[in-house]
């Protein structure tokens, strides 16, 4: 992610000193620079709102003004939820504030008498560091709506897979990647053989009897290797000597680095007789 020399000039700059001849120098050193967007206020108590209406990249302040020191602007300024960066580069002359501007927020300083070419190189240095922290701010947005947005689509396509289940299975099943049930309507459990307390209707982890072992032990097979099925056909004899006969699909599910976390699967009642 670079900042490039069109964005560093085109950056918005506030220029705040009570001096009349420090604005002027400043406002011509930066037109002469070929900064496009400067502007400047004698009155530090305008700061804080022109910053809340401009959004300025680069506020150069000066320390010690009538009224309203720059110290006081500097604490205004950190009232701004909307800017947790305070772009403040100050201007002083005396080096027993620097520190403590440092201290209480500001980014950078130049110190007076200026010299222009430190000025410059200050100034085009603390922009590049702000637009690029914009920029980064702006793109971690991004991805955050696109985080969400991409929940959203999931949480649809999975309502809508339910349903679709619901709407063409008799009964619906997932399991961990230990073989442990997570989700289940359903035969499903007794069908398999697995007995979790009153999921499948015995507490006590009793095999449901009449299902075809083969078929059954075929499946489990399957599972195991982790491979796909589709419309596996399950038969059941009932207490009474009626029959049922069933079919079950099922995938084995991955997360995002390929590791196997479970399966899942959908089954019918297909006839009874």
């Amino acid at each position: 992610m670079m900042i490039t020399e069109s964005e560093i000039l085109h950056a918005n700059i506030l220029i705040v000193d009570d001096q009349e001849s420090n604005v002027k120098l400043l406002e011509q050193l930066l037109s002469d620079t070929g900064y496009a967007r400067v502007s400047s206020t004698m009155n530090p108590q305008e700061v804080c709102a022109l910053h809340r209406k401009n959004h300025y990249d680069l506020i150069l302040l000066d320390l010690q003004m009538p009224g309203m020191d720059g110290f006081q602007v500097m604490e205004g300024l950190k009232t701004n939820d909307a800017d947790a960066y305070l772009p403040v580069l100050v201007l002083t002359a005396q080096p027993g504030h620097k520190l403590r501007a440092l201290q209480v927020g500001a980014k950078d300083f130049i110190s007076k008498p200026f010299d222009l070419v430190e000025v410059k190189t200050r100034i085009h240095n603390m922009l590049e560091v702000r637009l690029l922290y914009k920029k980064l701010e702006q793109y971690s947005q991004v991805l955050e709506q696109r985080v969400q947005e991409r929940t959203a689509e999931l949480r649809e396509s999975e309502a809508r897979f339910r349903s679709l289940t619901e709407l063409a299975s008799d009964w619906y099943w997932e399991q961990d990647e230990n073989g442990n049930y997570t989700k289940v309507s359903g035969p499903a459990l007794e069908m398999l053989g697995i007995q979790v307390d009153a999921l499948a209707g015995d507490a006590h982890g009793v095999p449901v009897a009449g299902w075809n072992e083969t078929e059954r032990d075929a499946l489990r097979a399957t599972i195991a290797a982790r491979q796909p099925f589709l419309d596996f056909v399950f038969h059941r004899v009932n207490a009474d000597g009626s029959k049922h006969q069933f079919r079950v699909s099922g995938e084995p599910m991955f997360n995002q680095s390929s590791r196997f976390i479970g399966y899942r699967g959908i089954g019918v009642e297909c006839s009874s007789n």
